[in-house]
């Protein structure tokens, strides 16, 4: 049986689509300021290409870096307040079972992981985005510890 989806329904809140958008812009800038960053320190032979850089100079780099650290972090607090108050955290993303999880995942792996209802993450979305969500957490930390 599928599930049909009306095409005006709204399936993300408008909320969550502008934090994942801005998430997104941040860690594009995050990585671009990072490679300029990188190209200035001499531990490694090679350069990034300067076209894929941001910042034009070390100093500029630095403060385009921090800005989108800032940005992520109020963001990204941002993201999971909202979350975790609506309850949309736990009805979205858990419980996260390692059966399912190893299913949905070798069913991704075939390319026949269903997806019929773009409402209802399956066990690979939600591992995925519990992951994004650490994986942030641990990049702002390690990037206040540098």
């Amino acid at each position: 049986m599928q599930t049909h989806i009306d095409s005006n329904a709204v399936i993300h809140p408008a909320w969550l689509r502008l934090t994942h958008w801005l998430n997104a812009v941040a860690v594009v800038v995050l990585a671009t300021s990072g490679w300029r960053i990188y190209n200035a320190a001499p531990f490694f032979p090679f350069e990034l290409p300067r076209a894929l850089t941001l910042g034009g100079w070390l100093g500029g780099a630095l403060q385009w870096h921090f800005a989108a650290m800032w940005l992520l972090v109020v963001n990204g607090l941002l993201y999971l307040t909202i979350n975790v108050m609506s309850g949309r955290l736990r009805r979205q993303f858990l419980p996260l079972s390692p059966r399912l999880l190893l299913a949905d995942f070798m069913a991704a792996l075939k390319g026949k992981l269903a997806h019929a209802d773009p409402r209802r993450y399956n066990m690979v979305q939600r591992a995925a985005y519990l992951f994004v969500m650490v994986a942030c957490i641990v990049l702002v930390l390690s990037g206040l510890v540098l």
